[in-house]
């Protein structure tokens, strides 16, 4: 299954779980698409994907200014799990449905 498409998301973060949705774009070996929560909205151009893997940078709003988020997922079917390295932050737990 491809992985375009849009998917209800939860970051497991140290603020608590952010909700939001992201939305994949693949074309070849490269990605695009965006990302809506409670923190505000990111686009990305940048990212690549190979197979059911994925991932891209982007610069999100965060609790100090904006920020680097990097994520990497994997889609198996309709679910979608990962994580999301943001800045001096961490890494944190990101997961999903198709929507």
């Amino acid at each position: 299954m491809a992985i375009d498409g849009s998917y209800n998301v939860v970051v497991k973060s140290p603020m608590g779980d952010l909700d939001g949705t992201l939305t994949l774009r693949a074309e070849g070996g490269s990605l695009s698409g965006s990302v809506a929560g409670q923190m505000g909205a990111a686009d990305f151009a940048s990212g690549t994907v190979k197979g059911d893997e994925a991932s891209w940078s982007m610069e999100v709003p965060g609790p100090l200014g904006k920020m680097k988020a990097t994520c990497r997922v994997t889609v198996n079917g309709d679910s979608l799990n990962g994580e999301v390295k943001a800045g001096f932050f961490g890494s944190f737990p990101l997961h999903g449905k198709r929507a």
